[in-house]
């Protein structure tokens, strides 16, 4: 079972996510703290998103790019999750219950915003997951993934 790495967390749109120790997470809603924590409605939204530390690695090792997680914009870092196994599955961070919705590409903005257009190549099919949020709770730092 993999393990929450990391966690960060943008207050407004287009700052630089923030490291956090703990998040709560609000089903339906989003995560506490961050910018676009939705009112609250009767279906769930992709409200959270995962970036495999291991694919920051191999982003590192083949194309020299050095991404930190707060510059992939993803609020949770895992360790030792296969991230693209759970797109149309539930799964437990720590105490939250999520359905992983579809993998995050990367996007033109994320290579804007790090001046560096080989994030592109380097993270696709392995820039992360969108997820909704399907029960309120804590997630941190430690939490198991899975």
């Amino acid at each position: 079972m993999g393990e929450v790495a990391a966690i960060a967390i943008a207050a407004t749109r287009g700052a630089l996510p923030e490291p956090v120790e703990r998040v709560r997470a609000h089903a339906g809603r989003g995560l506490e703290g961050e910018y676009h924590l939705a009112p609250r409605r009767a279906e769930p939204s992709d409200a959270i998103t995962f970036i495999a530390a291991e694919a920051l690695d191999a982003l590192r090792e083949e194309t020299g790019i050095e991404l930190s997680h707060p510059e992939s914009r993803r609020n949770v870092l895992t360790r030792g999750v296969d991230l693209n196994a759970l797109v149309g599955r539930r799964f437990r961070v720590g105490g939250v219950e999520c359905e992983g919705v579809e993998l995050c590409e990367p996007c033109l903005r994320l290579a804007r915003l790090n001046d560096d257009f080989g994030v592109l190549r380097g993270l696709v099919h392995r820039g992360g997951l969108r997820a909704d949020l399907l029960s309120d709770g804590e997630i941190a730092v430690g939490d198991p993934v899975g």
